[in-house]
């Protein structure tokens, strides 16, 4: 019995002088840990004093799990955007830092998810699985790992996909006064992307709950939130939340970019971001410039929108096109805000009033809207008849502005303002009604050709919906060549021409005894 008590003595022997040893070899670490209070609270904003080592942007923690970002750091005190309800902070509270910079969730996990800017569920559907997190404020892809933009990304709306094409990497904005369908435009180009391939980020900056919620349900009913996130920062929410908003969106963007997909992002809408910013910047005691916004407002967007890029093949050949919105007030394209973003960006889509209340919709004015990258990104097919297009359709806007004089006119000026009103009926479009290439191109040969030229302005409608009817007869190896050929063959037009004579015959043929009598 003393051999095995003796091992079992030794054993613990062995275990306490582990133990001691452990102990006395243990050296505790101290992580600084700082500590400041609110010296005051204001609309969304508070001044903190006590964080000697907070560094700009930084996150910092308030109790009730309210955060807010560093964004004045004087000597003295911290001044600080709050990014939630601040209701129950009073002076004197407890802030602490988090030594890190606002970040937000990003991975597959947030298609077909509503969140807020802070990545929160506002779809009651529990929480938003993530596969990481990256900050909302990053540095723009450099210039050496970017490619051109070729690609066409097609919104579905005939005005645009022919006249101002809009290119995967590229940003164009859209602006425009209030009511005049802005957002139905944006909607329309995020619903034309099934089975595209490309990812949909919609940003609400500063909208009405019911407005956000009546996008959210068409893009459920239409099936378009299976490949789209929803940011929303609305209306009522603290300024700070709707100035990271953008930032927020974009990081979850270019997630999907980074991994070689192509990304849409819609800013709705850009006015409301710089307005909160001006909030936040005045409240901040930050000195005012023109219309009062702060001087780094054309900085904010600039940094926002440079980040929206088509990326070289050994980066992934991921693109971020980008739709900025902004409101304009009575036309006016040349106010601070616009110009600068016009400035930024790589064209614009204009809408008018004045079109709108004539029921052209969507109501694009073609002489004031511009696509800088142009036909660089349009297919082969579209080049071949936008040109002819643009130009008529330029004429007419002309000519009709003067024959309303009452001055007389010649018959080949009567028969360019006829050809004009045509292609303007051709290019209305009804609301979440996008059109397929080979429809839109059957109906803009049909055009170039002056095969709409004899039919009656009340009848155009029914026409074009023929005409689109019989672009499902394409033979299936002329619409791969329309998506991929570098030009439209003699052949593939007059088949095309083809079918939307037959498809228009009737329309011909039923005049024709009216004509007579």
């Amino acid at each position: 019995m003393s051999a095995p008590e003796e091992t079992l003595r030794q054993v613990f022997d062995r275990a306490f002088d582990g133990l001691s040893w452990g102990r006395e070899a243990f050296t505790p670490d101290l992580l600084p840990h700082e500590v400041g209070t609110i010296a005051s609270i204001s609309t969304g904003i508070a001044r903190v004093t006590g964080l000697p080592g907070v560094g700009f942007e930084e996150l910092v923690k308030f109790r009730g799990e309210v955060f807010g970002i560093a964004f004045n750091v004087d000597p003295e005190e911290v001044g600080v955007v709050l990014l939630g309800e601040y209701g129950q902070l009073h002076a004197g509270d407890e802030v602490a830092r988090t030594g890190r910079v606002m970040d937000v969730a990003v991975g597959e996990g947030l298609l077909g998810r509503v969140i807020d800017p802070l990545g929160r569920p506002l779809d009651g559907h529990g929480p938003v699985p993530a596969s990481g997190r990256l900050p909302i404020e990053r540095p723009a892809a450099p210039i050496m790992d970017r490619a051109p933009v070729t690609v066409p990304l097609q919104t579905g709306l005939k005005v645009i996909d022919a006249l101002i094409p809009v290119g995967r990497g590229q940003r164009e904005l859209i602006l425009g006064d209030r009511q005049t369908g802005k957002t139905a435009i944006a909607i329309d180009t995020i619903l034309n992307q099934r089975g595209k391939g490309v990812l949909c980020v919609y940003c609400a900056i500063g909208q009405r709950a019911s407005s956000v919620a009546k996008s959210v349900a068409t893009l459920q009913e239409t099936g378009a939130m299976e490949y789209s996130v929803v940011v929303v920062a609305e209306g009522n929410d603290p300024p700070g939340l709707a100035y990271i908003a953008p930032y927020a969106a974009t990081s979850i963007a270019e997630h999907f970019m980074e991994a070689g997909r192509d990304v849409l992002i819609v800013y709705d809408d850009l006015t409301h971001h710089a307005r909160a910013y001006r909030e936040l910047s005045l409240l901040l005691r930050r000195p005012p410039g023109r219309e009062a916004f702060p001087g780094d407002i054309f900085y904010i967007h600039s940094r926002l929108l440079e980040r929206a890029t088509h990326l070289r093949g050994e980066r992934g050949g991921g693109s971020l096109t980008a739709l900025p919105i902004i409101e304009t007030e009575a036309q006016n394209i040349s106010a601070y805000i616009p110009t600068n973003l016009i400035s930024i960006t790589d064209g614009q889509i204009f809408l008018s009033p004045s079109l709108f209340e004539l029921g052209v919709l969507p109501a694009v004015d073609v002489g004031k809207s511009v696509s800088r990258v142009g036909g660089k990104a349009q297919r082969a097919a579209y080049r071949e008849v936008a040109g002819d297009l643009k130009l008529a359709y330029a004429q007419f806007e002309e000519l009709e502005t003067f024959a309303r004089f009452g001055a007389r006119i010649d018959e080949n000026t009567r028969r360019v303002i006829d050809h004009g009103r045509r292609i303007r009926a051709c290019l209305k479009q009804p609301e979440f009604a996008p059109v397929s290439v080979p429809e839109q191109l059957a109906i803009l040969l049909a055009l170039t050709a002056g095969l709409f030229d004899e039919l009656p302005l009340e009848r155009m409608t029914e026409a074009e919906q023929s005409v689109r009817a019989a672009a499902a007869a394409i033979p299936a190896a002329v619409s791969a060549r329309l998506e991929t050929a570098e030009t439209l063959s003699a052949a593939d037009r007059e088949t095309i021409l083809g079918l939307a004579r037959e498809s228009l015959a009737p329309f011909r043929s039923s005049e024709e005894p009216e004509g007579a009598a």
